[in-house]
């Protein structure tokens, strides 16, 4: 696996303590067990080798560049202490207050941050839902990694939302196609809004795709390549593969049949075919359900959106797996306000508020 590497460690200077030891770790490893996050509903997946902390510290330090916060040291007495207000700009669902706490823990421990709303709320615009006090420059510095944080876990989860209560009783997946380097904040958010996550990446469950069933020389031979390697390394995970025809479908079916496979699931893969009225026709789908008879679990992949996912949900399949979930999200607008009230102004006039 490659690894960054940096000429010389991301410094925050004159920000706060930046002494740091860099370590291995889970992603339970990387909350302070000294600190207790009551916001922390939902968990966080599991990863073996994902450093939050880490994530925290270089967003961070991307910011603070090699003189931090020159407008805060300018302008901002460094014994000043405030208050400030975490606002809604849109309705929705808010996500990202747990990593919130952390982050703010991060520079400044002796911050005080309280909430209204949990993980997994719904807000409405308008609404002040939680507020952060203590030194102001530290505030300040935090202010804008907190916000790109859960404006974006916040829009993830908001959708999830909306698309998991559209899909029932099918559930609703995320895919791979997250921010790189945010696959497990990513992944957060689509749970705190109700989803399901799929794999977390190539290394918990074997996913044959197209690719490599055209490598291996077909879909039978791809099947028993990963049925040997499992047995060889002695592993056990999910495996899933992906089918294209009806045809593909049946000859899974006819294999694992007649022989011992560890194929768990099924991706059935644009078989929703969008019709000139902007309907889809889900017939194709719903046979290769039919086909499958309970046999495996299935997912749904391929033109699924807000207007279409409810019709795939009803033919049958377990899953739906939607990539728009995070590579297309749209950011729920969050603002971190010491003075409210003018805010609130400005907000009614541009109508945000």
């Amino acid at each position: 696996m490659s690894r960054i590497i940096f000429s010389s460690p991301p410094t925050l200077p004159q920000l706060y303590s930046t002494s740091r030891r860099v370590v291995k770790m889970s992603v339970a490893q990387t909350i302070n067990p000294g600190v207790s996050f009551r916001s922390m509903v939902v968990k966080p997946p599991s990863h073996p080798t994902y450093d939050m902390k880490g994530v925290i510290k270089l967003a961070l330090a991307e910011d603070a560049g090699d003189r931090g916060d020159v407008t805060c040291l300018a302008t901002i007495p460094f014994d000043m202490e405030v208050e400030a207000h975490f606002l809604a700009k849109e309705d929705g669902i808010v996500a990202g207050i747990s990593l919130a706490e952390m982050i703010f823990h991060e520079v400044d421990p002796s911050l005080k941050v309280e909430w209204s709303q949990k993980d997994g709320d719904y807000v409405q615009k308008g609404l002040q839902f939680g507020k952060v006090s203590g030194q102001a420059h530290n505030i300040v510095v935090a202010e804008r990694v907190v916000l790109n944080f859960m404006q974006r876990m916040s829009g993830i989860a908001t959708l999830t939302k909306t698309m998991a209560d559209a899909a029932h009783p099918a559930c609703i997946l995320e895919t791979r196609k997250t921010a790189p380097g945010l696959r497990l904040v990513d992944k957060w958010a689509v749970l705190i809004g109700g989803g399901r996550n799929h794999r977390m990446g190539l290394f918990d469950m074997v996913m044959i795709k197209d690719n490599h069933i055209s490598i291996a020389g077909g879909i039978i031979n791809a099947i028993k390549s990963v049925d040997q390697y499992l047995e060889q390394q002695n592993l056990q995970m999910e495996v899933e593969v992906e089918t294209r025809t009806l045809e593909e479908v049946d000859e899974v079916l006819r294999y694992t049949s007649q022989t011992k496979s560890s194929l768990t699931r099924i991706m059935l893969d644009n078989m929703v075919i969008p019709l000139p009225n902007g309907d889809v026709d889900v017939s194709m789908l719903k046979d290769a359900v039919e086909m499958i008879n309970g046999r495996f679990e299935t997912e749904a992949s391929g033109n699924v959106t807000l207007e279409t996912v409810h019709k795939i949900g009803q033919t049958g399949v377990t899953y739906i797996s939607s990539g728009a979930l995070t590579h297309s999200v749209k950011a729920l607008d969050i603002s971190l306000k010491i003075d409210t009230e003018l805010a609130l102004q400005v907000g009614r006039r541009t109508k945000r508020a």
